[in-house]
């Protein structure tokens, strides 16, 4: 029996067996990958307070090293269901169930797909949606990014340190990014646009990516940009499908807290991106972790 399972090694769920921990309290920190979440999938993170900047992938291991130090306990599994049975929880897994008096949902979000022909087929093969994974397989071909939001102009930029040409491609007449991440776009010579468009369909031949087919939305224009690649980036899912018959999410699928991270569930909190709110970066999940992780110790106390 567990004090709380934490499910979930982002920021948000490392933080949080972190601060539960220091309480002395006996934690599980469940993960289906490696810990960091989206953090590794990151390349340069320069919002993050104490760092001038500093890799995804290096944070990620600094938060993992101070959460193992004060004896949280880690294992691999993928959550299937939580049950609430009143004086505990359980956490049932693909293979294996684990108790605990409290539970917390850390378990973040995926990109969103295109939806589109070819997406699935040449996914490996040309798709990506994850730039600092795959950015250095591209080296010297053109690469079409799909997005106009932060994570979209960062990753393009990105890849500009192994593209020939990285062209953005965009629905809006204008980014949603930051401002300062947009100078840094347009300032970069590797760098082109394509406004008020989508990608209709992903070509390619037996072996990879070849092209995309471009419609433009304002004036019907249908066109074939050739590219060795394409990167997407055009928002998120929350990673609820084990929860969505508990009553804690709403229609689209994030779950709903208070702003003590608590669901409707007693004993059941939730953080980080996979929670419905607007700002979702490190900080923010950092933050709700260290919340989570005062609110679990309290509830403990009072209910002991």
């Amino acid at each position: 029996m567990y004090d709380v399972i934490v499910i979930g090694a982002g920021p948000a769920g490392m933080t949080a067996a972190l601060y539960a921990s220091r309480s002395n309290l006996k934690v599980l920190l469940l993960e289906r990958g490696a810990p960091g979440g989206q953090m590794n999938n990151t390349a340069e993170v320069e919002n993050y307070p104490g760092f001038e900047s500093i890799m995804g992938p290096e944070l990620s291991q600094k938060m993992f090293d101070s959460v193992e130090k004060f004896g949280t306990e880690n294992a691999y599994g993928i959550v299937q269901d939580i049950k609430d049975l009143g004086t505990h929880k359980e956490v049932i897994t693909e293979d294996q169930t684990f108790e605990a008096k409290t539970v917390v949902i850390a378990t973040g979000c995926n990109h969103r797909k295109l939806g589109v022909p070819g997406e699935e087929e040449y996914a490996g093969r040309g798709v990506s949606y994850c730039a600092v994974c795959d950015g250095a397989f591209f080296r010297n071909k053109r690469l079409i990014v799909v997005g106009g939001g932060d994570s979209a102009v960062e990753e393009a930029i990105y890849l500009t340190n192994f593209a020939a040409e990285v062209v953005v491609v965009h629905r809006r007449d204008q980014l949603r990014a930051q401002k300062i991440i947009q100078d840094r776009a347009f300032a970069n010579e590797k760098m082109s646009f394509i406004w008020d468009s989508v990608v209709e369909e992903i070509h390619g031949n037996d072996m990879a990516v070849t092209g995309v087919q471009i419609k433009n939305l304002k004036t019907g224009e249908v066109t074939e940009e050739a590219a060795g690649g394409i990167f997407i980036y055009v928002g998120l899912e929350p990673l609820t499908e084990p929860f969505i018959n508990s009553g804690i999410t709403n229609p689209a699928g994030w779950v709903e807290t208070d702003t003590e991270m608590k669901t409707s569930i007693p004993g059941v909190f939730a953080i980080g991106d996979v929670r419905n709110k607007d700002l979702r970066q490190i900080t923010t999940a950092v933050g709700e972790g260290g919340i989570a992780g005062q609110q679990v110790y309290k509830y403990i106390e009072e209910n002991a």
